[in-house]
């Protein structure tokens, strides 16, 4: 049993919070740090992805947290396509907007892999202790 008591301690929300750092220190290079509107709907939708996560967890029912997780996927399919944009239109080189697609692909999947497994168990629970909240995993016997 793996348990997991801060959203802090979740590998997606580990990396979301490396890639907002990475997306803001692109939006901050010229020429996107003059464009205004891209630069901050790409910044926008990454802090997305990493706060949904937050929310999710703090939701304290699986429903809410998988809904969040949803959101939060649907977040880093938006960085994604932007950083298409950001090639396109020669901000970004190709070779960096690949580094940064991975990067998206990672967080994605890590997310999506933490919603499949909530969605397939259902000894998913969240439980007060201490005041705080926790969520305990288990894994199957079968």
């Amino acid at each position: 049993m793996a348990r997991i008591t801060r959203f802090e301690d979740l590998d997606c929300w580990k990396e979301a919070r490396l890639l907002v750092k990475e997306i803001y220190e692109v939006a901050h290079r010229e020429p996107l740090s003059k464009d205004y509107d891209l630069r901050s709907q790409l910044k926008r939708a990454a802090l997305s992805i990493m706060n949904n996560i937050a929310e999710g967890f703090a939701r304290r029912s699986d429903k809410e947290f998988i809904r969040f997780l949803d959101f939060s996927s649907a977040s880093a399919s938006e960085v994604k396509s932007m950083i298409y944009v950001l090639e396109d239109i020669e901000y970004l080189p190709a070779q960096q907007a690949n580094v940064l697609h991975k990067k998206v692909d990672k967080v994605q999947n890590l997310t999506i892999g933490l919603l499949r497994y909530i969605k397939s168990k259902n000894t998913y629970s969240v439980k007060e202790v201490d005041s705080e909240y926790s969520i305990n995993y288990f894994r199957s016997t079968n």
